[in-house]
């Protein structure tokens, strides 16, 4: 619920007025209470919605690849991959995606956007080419998604230099 004190919103209703009879009644602030589903939120809230979506993502994939999670080893293997390499990959992954996670938080430039879901994508593909069910893959979508929502809500960009900004 928001609370308001503009008596002519039009998705508002009248809730209490102490001096409903008195002479100051046109005066006195009303206290309006809206139904916050009844209002369209602002693309600003949606825009920290899905930073914080895709921080969180990130910054929970770069503590497990820092922590060299047991199970990722077999993703890197089905692509060819030797466990010492892949263990040096999880590492320079996981602060690539700590990385990620900060500047999508502090700034969602549309390059690291674009790495986001490029990457996301490769994450959720590996699990069907390491022999997990396709399913694994399909769960994932919305880790795809969301960094995808993002880069569009701040706008695809126009020149090569946008991409940076």
């Amino acid at each position: 619920m928001f609370f308001r004190h503009d008596a002519k919103e039009s998705f508002a209703h009248h809730v209490y007025n102490p001096l409903q009879n008195g002479a100051e009644c046109e005066k006195m602030p009303v206290l309006i209470i809206t139904d916050s589903m009844s209002q369209a939120p602002s693309s600003r809230a949606i825009e920290w919605i899905l930073r914080v979506a895709v921080a969180g993502e990130f910054i929970g994939h770069g503590v497990f690849s820092l922590q060299h999670k047991a199970g990722w080893f077999e993703y890197y293997a089905s692509v060819g991959i030797g466990e010492p390499t892949a263990a040096t990959l999880m590492t320079l992954v996981g602060l690539l995606d700590l990385f990620v996670a900060v500047v999508v938080l502090v700034r969602p430039v549309r390059l690291f956007l674009l790495w986001a879901v490029f990457w996301a994508f490769l994450t959720a593909l590996i699990r069907p080419i390491a022999g997990e069910p396709f399913w694994d893959f399909v769960e994932r979508f919305a880790n795809i998604g969301a960094p995808l929502a993002l880069l569009y809500l701040v706008g695809l960009p126009k020149t090569v230099k946008e991409w940076f900004v």
